[in-house]
This record gives structure tokens, sequence and C-alpha cells, in this order.
């Protein structure tokens, strides 16, 4: 039975990768609420704003490789307190850009702070908690993503009318306060020290596992098309078919992002005693199905309800995705694995948001993002039942 010290642990270290994971989205999503406001300040299109988020999505796979390399060798603490520091101090100077260009380029290093982020926090947590309950607990630390997103939308409704967008910016600088929390309560994970190897041992063990590393990056790209492609330009979709007001824009995806948190934690904890593939498959499955309810009703209860609904299936499926693919990883490179094989998938899917919006122009945003979102939704169904499980391993034990 753990210790009173032990459990203090294993608390701080899901409560670090939590917030970092909740202030990482926080910082991604303020942009898709204020599109249309960048766009006009730099006289630029849409779709050409649009693109700086598929710029971080981009380099998200070299803060992943980089970030997951340092936690493999020193540690999953120093790795995350360096990185949570870099996105906020870029998200900070974001608000400061004066043209296009210059956004653009903090948007591509923006993307590096947030690849580094998942993995390094994700391994910290759930090598910390106990294996019982990692399904449910994987759920919690996933759904920071849409606690993040939540934030962003009552920031938008209450800062931005007043203040615009730069203000927005610079409330996402304030993570950064998060370092000093991992400095001084979270401690290094015992599987960690038991996987730790030399460089020689290192690389050996990337090459022997590449066709399972293959799998975990078509895995990951589905599911970064199945959540982008629903998330992302939503709130655009909302403002420009629905031409619904920022609050009303802010208090249909807060509805939304409630249903993702309750969708994470449920299937998560589902996924504990069917295990991790079929939680997954039910719930894209259930996904596609509620497309017409997502984006074609006119009225706004029904909006709301089909926005709540297919995030609480999205991220349902997608609460199961930290144990899993952790699990799935092998001990030694656990700190790189999960992290970058994610961040590969992101950079498969980043183009999703840019497509949805150019076809938007021709079509309408409710074309564009139900067609595009049924179709990731049933090809990730497939690539969920393809792939292998390890529900439940202990984490360190083959070292």
């Amino acid at each position: 039975m753990a210790t009173s010290a032990e459990r203090a642990n294993q608390r701080n270290a899901l409560l670090a990768g939590f917030l970092g994971w909740t202030l990482d989205a926080f910082d991604f999503f303020i942009l898709t609420f204020v599109l249309a406001a960048v766009a006009k300040d730099f006289h630029r299109s849409i779709p050409a704003i649009a693109f700086t988020l598929t710029a971080s999505l981009m380099t998200r796979p070299i803060g992943a490789f980089i970030f997951g390399l340092m936690a493999d060798r020193y540690g999953r603490r120093l790795p995350l307190m360096l990185d949570i520091v870099f996105y906020s101090v870029i998200e900070f100077a974001s608000g400061l850009a004066p043209n296009y260009a210059t956004f653009f380029a903090l948007r591509l290093l923006y993307g590096i702070g947030m690849g580094g982020e998942w993995g390094v926090g994700a391994s910290l947590a759930m090598e910390s908690v106990p294996a019982r309950w990692r399904g449910v607990l994987s759920g919690l630390l996933q759904e920071g993503y849409a606690c993040g997103f939540l934030l962003a939308a009552i920031v938008y409704s209450t800062i931005f009318p007043i203040w615009g967008w730069r203000a927005m910016f610079f409330i996402g600088g304030l993570p950064a306060l998060l370092s000093l929390f991992v400095r001084a309560k979270v401690k290094e994970t015992e599987a960690w020290h038991r996987s730790r190897t030399d460089w020689t041992t290192y690389r050996r063990a990337i090459t022997k596992h590449f066709p399972l590393f293959a799998y975990l990056v078509l895995l990951m790209a589905m599911m970064n098309f199945i959540s982008h492609g629903t998330q992302d330009l939503y709130p655009t979709f909302l403002q420009q078919q629905r031409h619904f007001s920022p609050r009303l824009t802010a208090a249909i995806t807060i509805i939304s992002m409630l249903g993702a948190i309750a969708g994470g934690l449920l299937f998560g904890f589902v996924s504990d005693h069917i295990g991790r593939r079929r939680a997954m498959l039910i719930a894209v499955v259930l996904g596609a199905v509620l497309v017409p309810l997502w984006v074609l009703v006119p009225w706004v209860p029904l909006v709301a309800l089909g926005a709540f609904l297919m995030q609480f299936m999205v991220q349902g499926a997608w609460g199961v995705i930290p144990a899993h693919i952790n699990e799935l990883s092998p001990d030694q490179l656990r700190g790189f694995f999960p992290g970058f094989a994610y961040q590969i998938g992101v950079l498969i899917a980043s183009t999703i948001g840019y497509l949805e919006a150019v076809l938007a122009q021709h079509f309408s945003y409710s074309f564009s993002m139900g067609l595009l979102a049924a179709f990731v939704l049933l090809v990730g169904a497939v690539v969920i039942v393809a792939g292998p499980e390890a529900r439940g391993v202990t984490f360190g034990r083959s070292a």
C-alpha cells in the first residue's frame, strides 16, 4: 500500500501533467476564437490566419523529439519545466507581434513548445499513478485539453470584447508559473530510474520497436484528424455561418467542452474494464453517427446538444489515449515514443483546419466540417481495431 508521501506525489504528478496540458491547450485555442479579428488587424484572409494554426501543428514534432529525448535521458521533471516556460514566453510574445510575418514565426516556435509538453507530462503522470486507476486518470489527464479550450472560451467572452485579441495572448504567458510547482512538488518517477540506459542501447531499442512506432503514428494521425477536424474551426463556424455573438459562441464552446470532459472521464473509466480499443471504438463510431446533429441543425438548443455530444465522443476516445499509448511504449523509450508518435500524427493531420476553411469558402462550414469529420471518424475506427493493446502492463518491469 502506498504511503501518504507516495500518494501526495502521485497527485502532484497527475496535477502537473493535467495543468501543463490544460494551459498548453488554452494557449493554442485562444487563436481559434480570434481568427477573424487577427485577420482584420493584419489585413489577411481567415484561411491565412488559420494557416498559422497549421504552422503550430507542423512544428510540434520538433518539440516532441527534443523534449522526449531529454525526458528519457535526464528525467521527466526538468524537460517539463523548461518546456512550460518556453511555450509561455512565446505565447506572450505573440500578443506583441507587429505584423503577419512575425506572428507566423512565433506560432511556428509555439508549436515546438506545445509539441514537447504532452509526451513528457503524460509519461510523468502515467508512470506515477497506480495501474488499476490508469484508465480513468488517463481520461482526466487528457481532458486538460478540453479544460484549456473551456478556459479559452471564458477568456474570449470576458476579455476579448473589452481588450481585444492581444490581451488574450498576454494572459497566455501565465502558465510559466506552473514550472515552480513542478520544481517544488513533483518527484522523478521510479519507472524512469529503473529504465534509464545508455545511448547505444537506446538507439537499438528505437530500431527494434520501429513497427510499433509506425502504428502509433498512424493511430495518432487519425486521432488528430478527428479532434482538430471537430474543434479548431468550430468557433469560426458558429461565428461565420450561424452568426452567433462572441458570448453565444463562447457559451456553445463551453458546453461542448463540458461534454468533452465528461466523455473523457467516462470512456477512460470504461476502458479499465472493457479494454482500451473497445472503448475507443464505441466512442468514434457514435461520433460518426452524430455528425448531422453536430453541424446541420438550425436551432440553438440543438446546436448546443450536438456540440456537447460530439465532443463527448471525440474526447471520450481521446481520454483513453494517454494510458493506451504509454502502455504500448517500451520502458526505455516512454519519454520519447508516445510524444513523438503523437506529434508526427499531428503533423500528418495539421492541414485539416486549413482544408476545412478553404472548402467552406466554396461550399459551407457545415458541409466541409461534416463531410471530413464523418470520414476521419470511420477510418479512425478501422485503425483502432487493427492495433495492439497492453492494458494494465507494469511500467519499468522490462528493465
